[in-house]
């Protein structure tokens, strides 16, 4: 009886697992073609357009990744992992994650750069060109995967290790053990990169509110009648990475709870997919703000659309 009840545990999260899986990879797809029409047919680009496009890629491999390594948690499939596809396949995930977090933070900082007033001293750090975007996103990325080199060296097969108290990263899958000033060196080095990287969001989350508030303040005293002034472009883009900024926080702090979790109870299926949802909530749901906050994006795709028309019919005259 309680096996049965168990399968049909494992078996519902499974479903929900991989129904989750599917709606994040459907609505970064959409999102990210979205963005790559618009860097090919529109001339007025932003760079802050770039990013999101970017984000939504990364977090689409992202998810293509994490569904490959839950089928050696969710299936019974074997033979498939070895030494070398656990290696592989963790390094791309984290290569994925340390590109999403920084992708991120750098989202945060651009917009609170591109809201700045032109006399701020920010001002003189907005990039000119996608060019310095990209440079400050790989001095990032590089900033975060150089504290997480040591993660793809000590994952290795479950099968080559006979050591206990190992952390499981899926059922084939270990972190292999590791001395005890090596361990602690790398997590005090780890908590500093974290540190850093939520602290430039904080910074720079607190910076766009802080100017939000200031200049709703100002349209107060200018605008007597009682009607709210409608929120500039920028402003509206600022509210929506505000949103993705609180979520990403939550979603970051859940992560780690869900983490230390596993690592003191035991790696079971039901408890390590449970942790693998919590971390794919920010690459399924940060999609959706950015498609229902985009006023921009449904009158983008109906004049891209009004051209393929025009086009078409054109070529049938």
């Amino acid at each position: 009886m309680r096996k049965n009840k168990k399968l049909n545990c494992i078996i519902h999260i499974r479903n929900t697992f991989y129904s989750q899986l599917g709606i994040g990879i459907l609505a970064n797809t959409i999102l990210f073609l979205f963005h790559l029409i618009k860097f090919l047919f529109d001339n007025r680009i932003k760079n802050t357009d770039l990013i999101i496009g970017l984000l939504s890629l990364i977090h689409l491999l992202m998810l293509l990744i994490m569904g490959f390594i839950a089928t050696d948690i969710l299936t019974s499939q074997q033979g498939l992992w070895d030494d070398i596809t656990c290696k592989s396949s963790f390094l791309l995930y984290r290569l994925m994650r340390g590109l999403s977090i920084s992708t991120t933070c750098l989202l945060s900082v651009l917009q609170a750069i591109t809201l700045s007033p032109r006399n701020s001293c920010l001002a003189k750090f907005k990039p000119k060109s996608p060019h310095h975007t990209l440079r400050s996103l790989l001095f990032l990325w590089v900033f975060y995967m150089s504290f997480s080199a040591h993660f793809s060296i000590s994952t290795a097969d479950k099968s080559n290790v006979t050591s206990r108290g190992l952390i499981f990263l899926s059922d084939s899958c270990t972190v292999l053990p590791m001395g005890y000033f090596l361990s602690h060196l790398f997590s005090t080095l780890g908590i500093f990169r974290d540190v850093f990287l939520l602290g430039l969001m904080a910074l720079s989350s607190g910076y766009m509110v802080i100017l939000l508030c200031r200049h709703k303040r100002q349209c107060q005293h200018l605008h007597s009648s009682s009607l709210p002034p409608k929120a500039s472009p920028e402003q509206r883009a600022t509210r929506t990475i505000l949103l993705l900024m609180s979520f990403f926080m939550l979603m970051y702090c859940l992560d780690c709870i869900c983490f230390s979790f596993r690592t003191m109870q035991k790696n079971g299926p039901v408890c390590h997919s449970i942790s693998m949802m919590v971390a794919n909530g920010y690459a399924t749901i940060s999609p959706f703000i950015f498609i229902c906050t985009a006023k921009q994006g449904s009158n983008f795709l109906k004049s891209f659309w009004g051209r393929i028309v025009k086009v078409l019919l054109l070529c049938d005259g």
